[in-house]
């Protein structure tokens, strides 16, 4: 029986052939027409400025584990909520088929004028070109999805080649070596496991004694009461992830506010 992880793996094989053929009949897309006045915005630098806990908000329509969460938001909505509501960034579910997710939605959110992390299962460098012709400043990569290291380190010389940061995924100790081996800046600790689909946010606490000098460190998943983002800034995490909780919400801006309150007030003192 495939795991959760497997069938996101078999989901992207159209999505990559088709961008195989793109780069044989040489017609991949350009990459975004940002200017050097208007550049590709910095999605670390974003978090940082922001202060701990800073608050990445996802745009997410659905999920395996919930099923359909909010069909009812248009992406532009939840960017203008999500904007008013104080998040430093958004992360965009992209992926079709298990998450109802769309590249487009990218393009839709950009107008809000906040870095936005392109969250899909992605595998492939060609992948980080398509990325790139989208108005996304950072993109997932989920230690689990590769082979080692050196798969890793291919992506992530294909993000800097397009001025693209990546987020890199890690569930344990051995995923955590390998982003470190591979070269990996940001560090996103998922308290969800992705083939059980159970969250524990004990895996963020047991992780954080890792964190390094330089590493920005993003907790996600399981996080949706002000309590939780404050112990996830004493325990040395820098961001937080929160998608699932604010989409539940009739006003995810409002829901949001709340907990954008978090880092303001730590670091008005």
């Amino acid at each position: 029986m495939s795991s959760m992880l497997d069938r996101f793996r078999a989901a992207q094989a159209g999505g990559i052939a088709l961008l195989r053929q793109l780069a044989e009949d040489g017609q991949l897309p350009e990459p975004w027409p940002f200017s050097d006045i208007n550049a590709r915005p910095g999605f670390s630098k974003a978090l940082r400025a922001a202060g701990a806990p800073a608050v990445i908000a996802e745009y997410k329509r659905a999920s395996p584990s919930r099923g359909v969460i909010n069909l009812e938001l248009t992406p532009a909505d939840v960017a203008r909520m999500y904007a008013d509501g104080g998040a430093a960034c958004f992360s965009v579910l992209t992926e079709r088929q298990h998450f109802q997710g769309d590249l487009r939605f990218l393009s839709d959110m950009a107008f809000a004028g906040r870095p936005m992390l392109r969250k899909d299962f992605l595998l492939d460098p060609l992948q980080v070109v398509e990325t790139a012709a989208t108005p996304a400043s950072a993109l997932l990569l989920i230690m689990r999805m590769f082979d080692g290291p050196a798969q890793v380190r291919e992506m992530l010389d294909a993000c800097r080649q397009f001025e693209l940061e990546a987020v890199c995924e890690v569930f344990d100790e051995a995923d955590l070596d390998i982003a470190r081996e591979a070269g990996a800046e940001i560090i996103q600790v998922n308290n969800r496991d992705l083939d059980k689909l159970v969250t524990d946010l004990g895996i963020s606490r047991r992780l954080a004694p890792r964190k390094k000098d330089g590493e920005l460190w993003i907790s996600a998943s399981g996080l949706e009461a002000p309590e939780q983002l404050n112990e996830m800034a004493d325990l040395g995490f820098d961001a937080v992830l929160i998608g699932t909780s604010l989409m539940c919400q009739t006003d995810p801006g409002a829901a949001l506010k709340k907990l954008a309150a978090v880092a303001q007030t730590r670091n008005a003192k």
